[in-house]
C-alpha cells in the first residue's frame, strides 16, 4: 500500500490519539493470541509512545503469548535515560511480571555496534525461524521531523538494506551509532501504525506524502503502512 493510501484515523489532540492507539493496539494483541496463539509486537521509542505504553500496560492482555521487541534503539546502556527498553520497562512492563523470554531488547553493545546488531539479528531469526521475514502482528513508528523512522535517517547506509532485518546505523548529524530494523523487516508486519502527533510534524509529514519520491531524503517514504494515526495539527 502507497504511504498517502493508507487510512488515516484523525484526532483533535495528542491524548485522544494515544488512548485510541493503546486500545486499538490492546485488541490486535488479543486478537493475534486467539487466532494464532501467540502475538509479536515491534516497539517505537519516543514521547507519544511512552503514554500509549502507559496506558497499555492497563489493558488486560494476554501477556504470556504476546512477545516484546524494540524496532530501534540508541547505542546506551539500559540504565541510561536515552535508552528505549529502560522507557518500556518503566511504563509498558511497570505494573507485571512479564516473562523474561517474552521481552527481546536490542543487546546493546555500545562499543561495538556491529556486535550489537549481529546479536540481535541472530534473535529475530532464531525466533521467527519458519519465516523468511519477521511476521509481526503490530509495528509501532513514530515520524521525525526529519521523515525519518525507527532510525532509519537521511542519508544513512541502512536505508538501502535488503537483506538484513536489523542493523547498526551510523547517524552522522548526530554523531553516533543507531540499532534499527531494516524497511523489509518493518513492512512484513500484519499492521504497521504510524503514530504522528502535533503541528510540528506537519511538514515531514507532507513530504512523505508527496509525489516526490525521494526515500534518501524522506526515510518514511520506505515504509508501507496500514494506518496513520495522527493528529488534526499534524495533518498537511
Amino acid at each position: 500500500m502507497n504511504a498517502n493510501r493508507a487510512a488515516e484515523h484523525l484526532f483533535d489532540s495528542t491524548p485522544d490519539l494515544q488512548h485510541a492507539v493503546a486500545i486499538a493496539a490492546a485488541e490486535v494483541i488479543r486478537q493475534a493470541v486467539h487466532d494464532r496463539g501467540i502475538a509479536n509486537v515491534s516497539l517505537s521509542g519516543g514521547s507519544t509512545p511512552s503514554r500509549i505504553y502507559e496506558l497499555l500496560g492497563n489493558e488486560e492482555l494476554p501477556w504470556e503469548q504476546t512477545h516484546w521487541f524494540w524496532g530501534d534503539e540508541r547505542n546506551v546502556t539500559n540504565e541510561s535515560d536515552q535508552s528505549n527498553e529502560k522507557m518500556v520497562r518503566e511504563t509498558l512492563f511497570r505494573n507485571h511480571q512479564v516473562p523474561d523470554k517474552n521481552i527481546h531488547p536490542v543487546t546493546v553493545n555500545v562499543a561495538q555496534p556491529t556486535d550489537g546488531a549481529d546479536q540481535y539479528e541472530t534473535i529475530l531469526r532464531e525466533h521467527f525461524k519458519d519465516e523468511s521475514v519477521p511476521v509481526w502482528d503490530l509495528v509501532l513508528l513514530g515520524l521525525g521531523d526529519d521523515a525519518h523512522t525507527a532510525s532509519l535517517f537521511p542519508g544513512t547506509e541502512a536505508l538501502s538494506e535488503k537483506q538484513r532485518w536489523f542493523v547498526q546505523n551510523w547517524v552522522e548529524k548526530l554523531d553516533t551509532f543507531r540499532y534499527t530494523l531494516t524497511a523489509p523487516a518493518i513492512n512484513s508486519g500484519r499492521n504497521i501504525w504510524f503514530l504522528v502527533a502535533g503541528e510540528s510534524k506537519r511538514q515531514a509529514l507532507g513530504k512523505v506524502w508527496s509525489q516526490d519520491k525521494n526515500v534518501d531524503l524522506y526515510p518514511s517514504q520506505l515504509i508501507e503502512p496500514s494506518v496513520w494515526f495522527l493528529t488534526r495539527d499534524a495533518k498537511p
